[in-house]
């Protein structure tokens, strides 16, 4: 191990700040993490309902980045380095085990993410990082023998290499300081979030869930399938979110008021949920409309699709006239609801946008445009859909950026 005479400092006290800290300190770097509020970890403590969605049961690397609507190619090369095994192991190295969920989805066997905030904590206690709360970064400027950090309050700090790890910015102008270093911002825009239909009927389900559900933007290409929330503001679920991450950019342009279509039976096409409808006329043909569904639907979402068509929960099955049956089968395929806005919740969700990926080099994840700057985790225009895709980039990249500025500087 070297001489801790080498400072690296780190701005950013999330998930790729501390892993880059950690790890380089583990390796011999004197590390000092800057945190510019009173939390560390903050979307760690938040991620996957209070437990940590830790990464993502996916072991092939050209599947995994499809799951990266911007930063698919980068995270592509990254992932070489370091990948979900190796997540796995590096956590599984310092006691603690992650449980795979039927979804992929990967979690402290605890279900607590505070398991996952202690481990990094303990890490850094072990390997001496220097961890300063309230420090706000306002600028940093390259000088003959590394760099000078100035934080609020006229504080300065000198560094041998700095790693940017503070997170996506919902506004351009946050980026300026890294702009005066030489860099390209992607105008930021929000990603994962979830649909607001203020007025509309369907909120009064909130709370219903629908396991397949296929959602479609009206007059665009995007589309997703998988579980849908009906919320008392509209609707969310990773079929929506997902969504809303391939259309990050698209539904910025159209200031989130669009159409959605939703199939409520999932992949099944508009002739086979006719058919199925016309079949169980003459199975269930005493049986009331209202008493149970042919598509194991949640019986709430079922009897609000007869009201919106016109269809008393009364009438027997047999009794069901065309004209009804065609309604039901556009409702359950075709249904069509009107999006104005969006809900996105601070410190779980993420930003699209960030520094220009062809500015940073993968395998190192260094500043192409200034020597020893390095980044990691959501400042890069890499985002993922939801299911532990973005931690596992913070991973990969912090730990790609530690050991890169440890070679450099030793």
């Amino acid at each position: 191990m070297q001489s801790k005479d080498k400072k690296l400092v780190v701005i950013g006290g999330g998930a790729a700040g501390f892993f880059c800290a950690v790890n380089a300190a583990r390796l011999g770097l004197c590390v000092t993490i800057l945190e510019k509020t009173g939390k560390l970890l903050s979307k760690v403590k938040v991620s996957g309902g209070g437990r940590c969605n830790v990464t993502h049961a996916c072991y092939d690397i050209g599947e995994m980045m499809k799951k990266y609507p911007r930063g698919g190619q980068f995270v592509r090369k990254a992932f070489h380095q370091f990948f979900t095994t190796d997540t796995i192991q590096w956590f599984a190295d310092r006691g603690v085990a992650l449980k795979t969920e039927d979804d992929g989805r990967m979690f402290p066997v605890s279900n607590s993410s505070q398991t996952i905030i202690d481990t990094l904590v303990k890490e850094a206690d072990r390997y001496g990082v220097e961890v300063r709360m309230h420090a706000e970064v306002t600028g940093v400027e390259r000088i003959d023998q590394g760099f000078r950090v100035h934080l609020t309050g006229d504080r300065v700090l000198e560094a041998d290499a700095v790693c940017i790890a503070c997170g996506g910015f919902p506004k351009s102008v946050s980026f300026e300081w890294i702009r005066k270093l030489g860099h390209t911002i992607e105008e930021p825009v929000p990603s994962l979030f979830t649909f607001n239909m203020p007025g509309n009927g369907i909120t009064r389900l909130m709370g219903v869930s629908v396991p397949e559900a296929r959602v479609r933007v009206a007059g665009s290409k995007l589309q997703e399938e998988g579980p849908l929330l009906i919320t008392h503001w509209g609707m969310s679920g990773p079929a929506v979110l997902r969504l809303s991450a391939w259309g990050a950019r698209e539904l910025a342009a159209r200031e989130y008021t669009f159409k959605v279509m939703v199939n409520w039976t999932g992949d099944l096409s508009e002739q086979v949920v006719r058919e199925r409808m016309q079949q169980v006329r003459y199975e269930w043909a005493g049986g009331k409309v209202g008493g149970k569904n042919p598509f194991g639907l949640p019986a709430r979402l079922w009897e609000y699709a007869l009201e919106i068509c016109g269809v008393s929960s009364d009438l027997r099955w047999a009794d069901l006239p065309a004209k009804e049956t065609n309604k039901l089968v556009n409702f359950l395929c075709l249904g069509e609801f009107a999006v104005s806005g969006k809900t996105t919740f601070k410190e779980e969700f993420v930003t699209a946008g960030g520094v220009r990926l062809s500015e940073v080099e993968a395998s190192t994840m260094q500043s192409r445009k200034v020597g020893g700057l390095f980044f990691a985790g959501e400042i890069l225009d890499v985002d993922g859909v939801t299911g532990g895709f973005n931690f596992q980039h913070a991973w990969t990249s912090g730990w790609i950026a530690a050991n890169a500025a440890v070679e450099m500087l030793t």
